[in-house]
């Protein structure tokens, strides 16, 4: 299993190049070691220019980006892909996915140009994102290449659950996005009740969930230095913590794949 360092950075909706920039390096040389980007986050410019600014070596980081659904055709996967390094600065990526099963995807066009630059190199594990089992299962069917890694959606409120037995069985990785919940941690009461138990706060709790659960990797936004370091330091859950958080007796999307908060 490839091991994909924990918490990463996500940077969905960081456009902003000189924040955007700034965000990466200050996270870099904070400790995180996973950086995660997208085509469609229109920032790959500055991510780049973040990791070559950190006083971090390039073979130290692992990075990450997405082809954009429109650019899924066979061809335009090779051609997109190399544009993408292009503006990252560097010869190739640590991770590559298919950023949403839609629009240009077709399973036997789009994967073998993913097979193609897992051979030459340029991308040195390939994943998916927003996938369902079915999919998966689609997918491994196709690929000669591994499929190390599913992002999806997850955070106390959307826990994911067959996709985490899914994740354990094949030994992959859940790559959770939106892990705290877009800010609104603190309106999860059970969060709060945890989060005042540790002195902490419910962003923290939530990311503390995550990284308690086998082959997840969340992937939080931050820009600050004082919520980036935050989310590197989160407490210990106790087992009546967890239980608390596994039977949140509700359910919340926060991603809609139609709309405008696509990660």
């Amino acid at each position: 299993m490839t091991e994909i360092p924990s918490p990463g950075l996500g940077t969905s909706g960081n456009k902003d190049a000189a924040r955007c920039a700034e965000t990466v390096q200050t996270a870099l040389e904070l400790g995180y070691r996973h950086v995660d980007t997208a085509q469609m986050y229109e920032n790959e410019e500055p991510v780049g220019e973040g990791i070559a600014r950190a006083d971090v070596p390039r073979e130290e980081v692992f990075l990450a980006t997405k082809v954009l659904p429109d650019n899924l055709a066979h061809d335009d996967v090779l051609e997109t892909t190399k544009r993408s390094l292009d503006r990252l600065g560097t010869d190739y990526v640590d991770l590559l996915y298919v950023h949403w099963p839609m629009r240009a995807y077709d399973a036997e066009n789009t994967l073998p140009a993913f097979d193609r630059l897992a051979e030459d190199g340029i991308a040195k594990n390939i994943a998916v994102s927003n996938f369902t089992p079915e999919l998966l299962d689609e997918a491994r069917d196709i690929l000669d290449t591994p499929i190390v890694a599913n992002q999806v959606e997850m955070h106390p409120l959307l826990q994911q659950d067959e996709l985490q037995t899914y994740a354990r069985e094949h030994d992959t990785t859940l790559v959770a996005y939106a892990p705290i919940m877009q800010g609104t941690a603190d309106e999860v009461p059970e969060l709060r009740d945890i989060a005042e138990k540790h002195d902490v706060t419910p962003t923290q709790i939530s990311l503390a969930w995550l990284a308690q659960v086998e082959n997840v990797a969340p992937i939080p936004k931050a820009t600050g230095e004082k919520h980036l370091s935050e989310n590197l330091s989160v407490p210990e859950l106790d087992a009546q913590d967890v239980e608390k958080i596994e039977t949140i007796d509700r359910e919340e999307r926060l991603v809609d794949p139609d709309g405008a908060a696509w990660n």
